[in-house]
C-alpha cells in the first residue's frame, strides 16, 4: 500500500485545485522556504483525521482554509482528498484504490467520505488502524521528532512499535470496551439504586392497591346484596299480588252468588207480601215488617261484601302502582293498612252476624205462630206453603251467613299471613342495613388511611425540597463569607505593609489595627466595611 495521489483545494496556500501524483518509492518535495512544502505534510496529516490545530501548525482549525490575498478573496471551505493504493489488500475493503476526503467549512462543520460515500471520522480512523496508520499518526515524522523518537522512554517507544505492528488498534479497542464496561457497571449500580427506591415506594402503593381492590369488592358485594333484596321483594310482592288476585276472583264469585240469592229472596218476599195482602190478615202486617227487616239485614250483608270487594280492588291497585319495589317501608305500611281494614271488617260483620242469628230465631217463632193461626182457615194450605217458602229463605240466609263466616275466617288467616310477611320483610331489611353499615365502616378507614399516606408523602417531599434550598443557601452564604474574610485579610496585610504596622508591633501602647480588635457578627460585614472605610486598617 502507498500514497497514490493527493488533491488539495482551498487548504492553506493551495487556493486552486492542486493534484499531486505520487509513485511507489521515495518521493521528495523540494522548494524554497515559504513555498508550501510543509503544507503538503499538514494536508496528509489533516485528511488522515488530525483534530488538534497544533498538529497542522495552526491556532484554530479554520486557519487551514485559504485566507485570501490582495489579488484573491478568501475561500469558505478547505478540501483534501488522499488516494491510497490497496492492490495488496492491506485495507479491509474490496477496492484496489481507497479515496479519503475531508472538507471543512468556515461555519465549523466538517464532512468525511470514503470513496465518495459520506462517513464518520471514526470509520476513517478504524479503517486506517487496520493498516497501521493510527490516530497518533506516528508515521508522519516532522522536524525535531526524530530526536524525540530516539530519546523516548521505553514505554513510549513500545507504543510506537505497537502501532506500527497493528497492536495499538486492539489496545484502543480494549480501552474503549473497558470504558463501556465501566459505564455499564455505573449504570447497573444506578439502576439497582433506582430499583431499591422503586421497591420502597411500591410497598405503600401495594397496600393502597389492596385497599382499593377491597373497596371495589365491597361495592360489588353491596350491589349484589341490593339486587338480591330487590329480587326477593319483587318475588314476594308478585306472590302477594297473585294471592290477592285469587281472593278478588273468589270475592267476585261469592258476590255474584249472593246477588242471585238476594234477587231470588226479594222475589219470594214480594210474592209472600202480595199473598198476605190479598188475604187481609191484620197480624200479617207485623210479620211483613219483620220480613222487611230481614231483607234490610241481607242488604247490609251485601253492602259489606261489596265494600270488601272494593277494598281488595284498592289493594290490588296499590300493588300495581308500586311497581318500583325499592321502598320497603311503604310496602310495610300498606300491609299494615290492609290488616287494619280486615280487622275492621271483622268487627263490623260480627255484630251483623249476631243480629241475623237473633232475627232468625225470632222469625222462627213468628213462623210457628202464624202457621198455628192459619191452620184453622180455609186457606191453610196456602199459608203452609208460604211458611215453607219462608223456611227456605231462612235456610238460604243461614247458608249465606255460613259463607260469610268462612270468608271472614279466610280474611283473618290472610291477615295473619300478611302480618308474618311484614315481620319477615322488616327483619330482612334490618339485616341488609347492618351489612351496608358494616361495609361502610370497613371502607371509611381505608379511604382515610390512603388520604393520610398521600398527605404524608406530599409533606415529606416539600420538607425535602425545603432542606435542599436551605442547604444551598447556607453553602452560598459560607462561600461569600469565606471570600469576604479572605479579601479582608489581604486588605489587612496590604495596609500593614503600607503603614509599617509590623515595625510598630513591639512599640509600647500599640495594640494592633482596628480590624483586628473588632468582632463582627454574621450578616453585618458589608455594613462594617462600608462605614469606617480605610480606617479599619488604622493602628
Amino acid at each position: 500500500m502507498f500514497l497514490k495521489s493527493l488533491t488539495l483545494k482551498g487548504f492553506k496556500s493551495f487556493a486552486d485545485s492542486t493534484v499531486m501524483a505520487l509513485e511507489p518509492g521515495v518521493t521528495v518535495v523540494v522548494g524554497p522556504n515559504g513555498s508550501g512544502k510543509s503544507n503538503v505534510v499538514d494536508a496528509i496529516a489533516w485528511v488522515l483525521g488530525a483534530q488538534a490545530p497544533k498538529s497542522v501548525r495552526s491556532q484554530k482549525m479554520d486557519d487551514v482554509i485559504f485566507a485570501g490575498t490582495e489579488q484573491r478573496p478568501a475561500l469558505g471551505r478547505a478540501e483534501v482528498t488522499l488516494t491510497l493504493d490497496n492492490s495488496s489488500g492491506l485495507l479491509p475493503v474490496e477496492f484496489n484504490e481507497v479515496t479519503i476526503t475531508r472538507v471543512l467549512f468556515r461555519s465549523g462543520d466538517s464532512e468525511y467520505a470514503i470513496n465518495g460515500v459520506a462517513c464518520r471520522l471514526l470509520d476513517i480512523q478504524e479503517l486506517l488502524s487496520d493498516a497501521g496508520v493510527g490516530r497518533q499518526q506516528h508515521v508522519i515524522v516532522s522536524q525535531g521528532q526524530i530526536d524525540a523518537v530516539l530519546n523516548a522512554r521505553p514505554e513510549d517507544r513500545r507504543g510506537i512499535i505497537e502501532e506500527a505492528a497493528g497492536v495499538l488498534k486492539y489496545r484502543k479497542r480494549k480501552e474503549k470496551a473497558e470504558r463501556r464496561l465501566d459505564a455499564t457497571e455505573a449504570n447497573l449500580l444506578r439502576l439497582q439504586d433506582l430499583l431499591r427506591e422503586v421497591r420502597r415506594q411500591l410497598r405503600p402503593l401495594e397496600r393502597q392497591a389492596a385497599a382499593a381492590r377491597r373497596h371495589e369488592e365491597l361495592v360489588v358485594e353491596v350491589r349484589d346484596l341490593q339486587m338480591f333484596v330487590a329480587g326477593r321483594e319483587i318475588t314476594t310482592l308478585r306472590r302477594k299480588l297473585e294471592a290477592i288476585a285469587g281472593d278478588r276472583v273468589e270475592a267476585v264469585r261469592v258476590e255474584g252468588e249472593l246477588k242471585r240469592e238476594l234477587a231470588a229472596l226479594d222475589t219470594q218476599i214480594m210474592s209472600l207480601e202480595a199473598e198476605l195482602t190479598a188475604r187481609g190478615a191484620s197480624d200479617v202486617g207485623d210479620r211483613l215488617m219483620l220480613v222487611e227487616q230481614l231483607r234490610e239485614r241481607a242488604r247490609g250483608l251485601s253492602a259489606v261484601l261489596a265494600e270488601r270487594k272494593r277494598s281488595l280492588e284498592r289493594d290490588q291497585g296499590q300493588l300495581i302502582d308500586a311497581g318500583v319495589v325499592a321502598n320497603l317501608e311503604a310496602d310495610g305500611a300498606r300491609l299494615r293498612n290492609e290488616l287494619a281494614e280486615v280487622l275492621a271488617a271483622l268487627e263490623q260483620v260480627a255484630p251483623d252476624t249476631e243480629t241475623l242469628a237473633a232475627d232468625e230465631a225470632a222469625f222462627r217463632l213468628e213462623r210457628d205462630r202464624v202457621t198455628e193461626a192459619l191452620s184453622a182457615d180455609d186457606g191453610g194450605a196456602k199459608a203452609a206453603s208460604a211458611a215453607a217458602e219462608v223456611r227456605g229463605e231462612l235456610r238460604s240466609i243461614r247458608s249465606r251467613l255460613e259463607r260469610t263466616e268462612a270468608d271472614l275466617h279466610r280474611a283473618t288467616t290472610r291477615a295473619d299471613e300478611l302480618r308474618a310477611k311484614l315481620e319477615q320483610l322488616a327483619d330482612e331489611s334490618e339485616r341488609l342495613r347492618a351489612d351496608c353499615a358494616e361495609a361502610e365502616t370497613i371502607e371509611t378507614p381505608l379511604v382515610t388511611q390512603i388520604e393520610a399516606a398521600e398527605q404524608r408523602r406530599i409533606t415529606a417531599e416539600a420538607a425535602f425540597e425545603g432542606r435542599v434550598t436551605e442547604r444551598q443557601a447556607a453553602s452560598e452564604a459560607a462561600s461569600r463569607t469565606a471570600a469576604r474574610v479572605e479579601a479582608l485579610q489581604l486588605a489587612l496585610d496590604a495596609a500593614r505593609e503600607r503603614a509599617g504596622a509590623e515595625r510598630l508591633a513591639d512599640v509600647e501602647g500599640v495594640l494592633g489595627t482596628l480590624l483586628e480588635l473588632v468582632e463582627i457578627d454574621d450578616g453585618w460585614q458589608d455594613a462594617v466595611e462600608a462605614a469606617p472605610g480605610e480606617a479599619l486598617t488604622a493602628v
